[in-house]
């Protein structure tokens, strides 16, 4: 699964930086591995110039060996008293595995092929091949889950090396506080209508194997602070259709925006670091803080 599974199994292969889409046109060629990381950061002040923190938009997962501190991060982490993820306990595995095995059961279920038109059947073949299921292992499962068990069967990049992790173990001894938590997270794709499971099944199927050269596609964007690729990735994939996109992104960033206008008066300054596709576009936090009255300034 992409930059996911790390942040609640975390919302299949999209979100943490994009949105299980195609590789754009143009976009994929090799770049200059050396060059100097920008992921984006942008200043949160209240309407009488306090700065109430930062938000950062981070990525589940990266290859090993790639670089992401910046002089400007390293600052927002000295200075903040607080962070802010999606998840707190991304640590805890077998406690958000047991969270997962609880919601996903369902007795009598159809095997995967008899829940995706004729025209997936190829691809998802090539996804169980490329795994060690069998379409009947899904009977119990549901849609939702099989999609991020199969997603996470092919992932690229290494969730140990996300950025979420990092920041949870350099803020050790301080206050953390998360926006979802594993059960509210994994509880999103449990509530969908079985059409939109299947969709999201659907997408997974078709996005295939997330290969390495995919892995250092999406880390490079996330790295180079592209909004404007983000934002394309937000409409791509399992994000093209408008019931998932609601529900995996627009309305958690509404919810998300309604939550930290309420806490940040109450609490000093933090660092809100969440999935970056979160932070793209007009719906992204960023747009959302602004629209409560926060000046909100792009510092990398």
């Amino acid at each position: 699964m992409r930059p996911f599974l790390s942040a609640a199994l975390a919302l299949a292969c999209a979100l943490g930086l994009a949105a299980c889409g195609e590789k754009p046109a143009g976009e994929g060629e090799r770049t200059d591995e050396q060059a100097a990381p920008l992921p984006a950061m942008w200043e949160l002040a209240s309407a009488d110039g306090t700065v109430e923190g930062w938000l950062f938009g981070t990525i589940h997962s990266l290859p090993d060996g790639t670089t992401w501190e910046t002089e400007l991060i390293s600052d927002a982490v000295d200075d903040a008293d607080l962070l802010i993820v999606e998840i707190a306990a991304l640590e805890d595995s077998a406690a958000i595995s047991h969270v997962f095995a609880r919601l996903a059961r369902t007795e009598g279920l159809p095997p995967l092929s008899r829940r995706l038109p004729a025209g997936d059947q190829a691809a998802l073949r090539d996804m169980l091949a490329a795994t060690s299921y069998s379409d009947s292992d899904f009977t119990a499962t549901e849609s939702w889950a099989a999609a991020l068990m199969l997603a996470q069967g092919v992932r690229g990049g290494n969730p140990e090396n996300g950025v979420d992790r990092a920041l949870l173990r350099r803020f050790e001894g301080r206050p953390v506080r998360e926006l979802e938590g594993a059960v509210r997270q994994l509880g999103i794709f449990d509530t969908l209508p079985e059409s939109d499971q299947r969709d999201l099944l659907a997408a997974v199927v078709k996005q295939g194997r997330d290969t390495s050269e995919e892995s250092a596609r999406l880390a490079q964007i996330w790295r180079s602070g592209d909004m404007d690729s983000l934002a394309r990735e937000n409409s791509a994939g399992l994000l093209s259709s408008p019931q998932l996109r609601t529900a995996l992104l627009v309305s958690r960033n509404e919810d998300w925006a309604d939550q930290l206008d309420a806490l940040l008066p109450a609490v000093p300054p933090a660092l809100i670091a969440v999935g970056a596709a979160h932070m793209a576009g007009p719906e992204g936090l960023p747009s959302l803080m602004e629209q409560r009255g926060y000046t909100v300034t792009r510092v990398q």
